[in-house]
């Protein structure tokens, strides 16, 4: 995978309209789940006991939270893009967020993103970005969104 590389504005503007990238798959295993699950105070069966999810759950495994799978977005969308001369990134909005398949343990995520829009707001640049988590070997996502970041460079 190759990193692309945003120095300012301008560069984030060259993608607009474009897919940035993919991220490499990550693997959400049972101790992950059960760390967010403490994290969150979200200890509902499905996520935990894999015995109950075994006999009970139409999944037949315990699966992570769905808001598990949207926290990854941060550090999936760093494998795909380095944002250069930087003072800070903000989480801003999510829109229309669908999760479309749950996430059995064990399973490999990958994120891909497409470049919405990029504003400038007097400084401070408005990106837009259509998200795609894919589950490794699983014709449909596990959720389909769009997200803003909003960054402000040096």
């Amino acid at each position: 995978m190759s990193q692309v590389i945003i120095q300012n504005y301008q560069d984030l503007l060259q993608y607009e309209g474009a897919e940035i990238g993919v991220s490499d798959y990550h693997t959400i295993t049972q101790e992950q789940i059960n760390l967010f699950a403490d994290a969150t105070l979200d200890h509902q069966w499905i996520h935990l006991d894999a015995a109950r999810a075994q006999t009970e759950s139409p999944f037949k495994a315990t699966i992570a939270h769905g808001y598990l799978t949207v926290s990854l977005l941060p550090y999936l969308w760093g494998q795909i893009i380095t944002i250069e001369n930087l003072k800070m990134q903000v989480n801003y909005e999510i829109e229309s967020l669908r999760f479309n398949q749950a996430v059995l343990v064990d399973s490999a995520v990958r994120l891909r993103v497409k470049l919405l829009s990029a504003k400038d707001l007097r400084g401070v640049i408005k990106a837009r970005l259509e998200v795609t988590m894919e589950v490794e070997g699983v014709k449909k996502p596990a959720f389909t969104g769009v997200i803003t970041f909003l960054y402000h460079f040096n």
